[in-house]
């Protein structure tokens, strides 16, 4: 079993700045790509960032330039700065893992967070 955490949620105002963290836990082989998503009401779920163990890193158009993904490979973590944050931001966002790397990964991850609740108000 792997357990996959987030923390970090809130509320946020616009124009402000949040970050996120996450971390893998359990019988982990292999972790190679970990990401965020998100689900906003209403709506599907989508990329918002993604990266690898080897640092290559994959953004949404709607977050690029203004938000930052890390990872801490030794303790199978990563994290979301974002920054200028707008109320379409409001979303449940997910962490979630796999052994894949991004070609394979950015079809489906294995491994998913229960997500936390992120609320940017005007």
């Amino acid at each position: 079993q792997v357990q996959v955490v987030e923390s970090g949620g809130g509320l946020v105002q616009a124009g402000g700045s949040l970050r996120l963290s996450c971390a893998a836990s359990g019988s982990i082989f292999r972790i190679n790509t970990m990401g965020w998503y998100r689900q906003a009401p209403g709506k599907q779920r989508e990329l918002v960032a993604a990266a690898t163990t080897g640092g290559s890193t994959n953004y949404a158009d709607s977050v690029k330039g203004r938000s930052t993904i890390s990872r801490d490979n030794a303790k199978n973590a990563v994290y979301l700065q974002m920054s200028e944050m707008k109320p379409e931001d409001t979303a449940v966002y997910y962490c979630a893992a796999t052994g894949e790397d991004w070609d394979l990964a950015r079809y489906g991850m294995d491994y998913w967070g229960k997500g936390t609740l992120v609320a940017v108000s005007s």
